[in-house]
């Protein structure tokens, strides 16, 4: 999830206890991966205005945890404010805190996997 912010391009980050990632979800039987995507990003953040500008293309992560491999896919949200709705699984915020931050900021703030995610993404933009 991109927006710019002046003239710099800024990601969006949702940070879970001490962890910083992009918004992401399970797959509902019957639904793709990209649909999958674009109902997440609502459910976790408010935002529905999404702009898949540079393709429908993504990127996976090499297996972690219990064998899990997260896609991401690179958008575009121009407009809509982000907040952290309540999980009705939880009862609470899936996340903490988000924060939309540089590309450099972002490298400073998530692990090596999501890092790499973060190369990707700046890959993309021309």
């Amino acid at each position: 999830m991109l927006r710019y912010f002046g003239n710099e391009l800024h990601c969006l980050l949702l940070r879970c206890y001490r962890y910083w990632d992009f918004p992401k979800g399970e797959i509902e039987p019957g639904e793709d991966p990209f649909a999958t995507a674009c109902r997440e990003v609502c459910e976790e953040t408010g935002l529905n205005d999404l702009n898949f500008r540079w393709g429908k293309g993504f990127t996976e992560t090499p297996p972690y945890g219990h064998g899990k491999i997260a896609r991401y896919y690179l958008a575009e949200c121009p407009s809509g404010d982000v907040y952290l709705p309540v999980s009705p699984e939880l009862g609470a915020p899936e996340h903490h805190e988000f924060r939309w931050v540089a590309f450099d900021t972002g490298r400073t703030l998530v692990n090596d996997r999501i890092r790499a995610v973060l190369d990707w993404a700046q890959q993309q933009i021309p």
